[in-house]
């Protein structure tokens, strides 16, 4: 028997899975001091979506947020989620590229790498992998748990001998979605320790309810390490709570010899900043044992729940999440993880939302078929891959391999934008949002999404003088924000709100019913001929790929869009020459709207 040891999450991965990874550093940097006095193994506190939440909505430096937590936290290993080849985007990059992420990434602050292929395929780790070890830096390969016919526990153990052949320095399980049970840990976690002669760390969700059993089962079986979450930021989707696992092993040989009392005042720290982002919070992200049918992640699960909610079709989420095994057996059964999480969910959403399965088929969905984020575990579905990418072949060595070097190229295109190399590496991961957060960020007008103030129970109906209301609504794909700051009946009988639009009060008086004239119709016209084309889904106009006067045929590509971090194709539906473009690069669009206009 042994000490076991503790890697604490609520720097990353649980206000990952529970408020769509909005915490922002401001709400991290206070409590530091005490988060490195307690004797963890590691803090994970990069990595995963972290990198994206920070550019897209809470236009942070992450790279100076990992900075300011490694000054804050001079005495604690510093842990990150590296995705392999795609390094923390949503495609794989050239090897020039990994090499240079790794080594940035250790200059700033990083301690472990946590090194996983979403395909569990370990080509994918190998130049990852040795450039964490050229950094000096502690390489763990990981196992993506899941479930499936080829899922066995004796390709858990080929896959370790193989990273172990890599020269990693521990293993670990990363079981994103809370599908182990107790009994299949133990038995998994024993069938490891005997054949690979590593530490073995045991990550596991708790969104079924059997996360701390789960843990427990591992100890004995002889892991060595469990990652948990402060309480305040615990279970359901998240982890194990810390203080329970901490209280549950002390006076044992298993003790982890950390101070209970001194992560309870943490936890009552974090139970305070978890109220200030009550927007973010998911019903969907409680113990449900549904995950063990449908596999969704923990962060897949809030944030797809934040994305359906987006696109006005939260009410289907249960039908999504019966789509979601579909669509993975389809591809071959890949563990759900980011990126195949993302792949994966977002197609079960364009299904359900389609009313047709693979009308529209993403980007990534055929790419992935096409064999370019490396071998599926399983069989896919072939009628699928014809569909997807016709007579195109399937690639059969490492992704990466047919990728050129790419660092020159992206210190060309972003320029002057990228003060540093850690800038340009920014801009690898995304380049749109990349390059809009370096934009924004050179004409100083960087400005996080807003938090919503937190709800007063039993609170009054707003006055004039009191904390104002606001709501933030959309028309024809333009937000506004506005603010109620009060309400009143007067003389003429009629409501007086007053608004606050973009900070310029201003009274509006609301007309008895039925007298009120609508304005004129939206920037775009809704689609009702057959050379009208127009989107199944909300998104954002990627690329624009026919200009006015070019002749199209039935099928081809006229414009790319992006939804849910997924692109997708938007294909002409009749042959014919395009006599209007209605939109550009960048635009937000709505469904049934008239993009592109063909005449036969």
């Amino acid at each position: 028997m042994k000490k076991i040891n503790v890697t604490d999450t609520i720097l990353r991965d649980a206000h990952q899975s529970l408020i769509a990874t909005r915490m922002r550093l401001d709400d991290m940097l206070p409590i530091c001091d005490k988060l490195d006095k307690v004797g963890y193994w590691s803090l994970e506190v990069w990595g995963g979506a972290t990198f994206d939440a920070c550019v897209r909505f809470l236009k942070e430096d992450p790279w100076e947020r990992l900075r300011k937590l490694r000054a804050a936290l001079p005495n604690t290993r510093l842990q990150m989620l590296l995705r392999g080849q795609n390094l923390l985007g949503y495609r794989h990059y050239s090897d020039d590229v990994v090499k240079a992420f790794v080594a940035k990434a250790a200059a700033n602050g990083i301690d472990v790498f946590r090194v996983f292929d979403a395909m569990n395929d370990v080509r994918n780790l190998q130049v990852a992998i040795q450039a964490v070890k050229a950094a000096g830096k502690h390489a763990q390969g990981t196992l993506c748990y899941t479930t499936s016919p080829v899922h066995t526990i004796d390709a858990f153990v080929e896959q370790a001998k193989a990273m172990q052949a890599m020269g990693v320095d521990s293993i670990a399980i990363k079981d994103m979605a809370g599908l182990l049970t107790p009994f299949a840990t133990f038995d998994l976690v024993k069938a490891l320790k005997d054949a690979v002669d590593l530490p073995l760390f045991i990550h596991s969700h708790d969104t079924a309810g059997l996360g701390s059993m789960c843990q427990l089962k591992a100890i004995e079986a002889g892991a060595d390490n469990i990652d948990t979450a402060i309480s305040s930021f615990a279970w359901g989707t998240s982890h194990a709570g810390t203080e329970s696992m901490v209280a549950a092993l002390r006076g044992t040989p298993y003790d982890t010899g950390l101070d209970l009392e001194a992560i309870q005042e943490i936890g009552m720290y974090f139970h305070a900043v978890r109220k200030k982002y009550h927007q973010f919070e998911s019903e969907f992200t409680a113990v449900d044992t549904r995950v063990q049918i449908n596999q969704v992640p923990g962060g897949m699960m809030s944030n797809l729940a934040n994305q359906l909610k987006e696109q006005g079709a939260l009410g289907r989420i249960n039908e999504v999440f019966e789509e979601i095994p579909r669509v993975r057996e389809d591809l071959g059964f890949p563990p759900l993880v980011t990126p195949t999480s993302q792949i994966v969910g977002t197609q079960a959403v364009f299904n359900v939302l389609a009313g047709e399965r693979y009308k529209t088929i993403t980007n990534e969905v055929k790419l992935y078929l096409q064999g370019r984020y490396g071998k599926a575990p399983g069989k896919v579905n072939e009628a699928l891959r014809k569909q997807a990418i016709g007579s195109e072949d399937v690639i059969d060595v490492r992704p990466a391999d047919l990728l050129k070097p790419e660092m020159s190229k992206l210190r060309e295109e972003i320029g002057t934008l990228a003060k540093t190399e850690e800038d340009v590496l920014t801009f690898a991961m995304f380049p749109d949002i990349g390059r809009k957060f370096l934009e924004e960020r050179a004409a100083g007008t960087l400005k996080p999404e807003e938090l919503l103030p937190e709800p007063v129970a039993g609170a009054a109906a707003p006055s004039s003088e009191g904390t104002p209301t606001e709501f933030v609504i959309d028309v024809h794909g333009e937000s506004y924000r506005v603010d109620i700051t009060g309400v009143s009946v007067k003389g003429d009988g009629k409501r007086h709100f007053y608004l606050s639009l973009d900070g310029m009060p201003e009274e509006v008086v609301f007309e008895p019913l039925n007298s009120f004239i609508a304005g004129g119709p939206g920037k775009r016209k809704q689609a009702s001929g057959p050379g009208h084309v127009a989107t199944t889904m909300p998104g954002n106009i990627v690329d624009v790929l026919v200009k006015e006067g070019d002749s199209v045929k039935v099928g081809q590509a006229v414009l790319v869009t992006e939804a849910m971090k997924m692109e997708t194709e938007v294909q002409a539906p009749i042959a014919g020459k395009v006599t209007a473009v209605h939109v550009a690069k960048g635009d937000r669009v709505n469904p049934g709207e008239v993009l592109i206009e063909i005449e036969a």
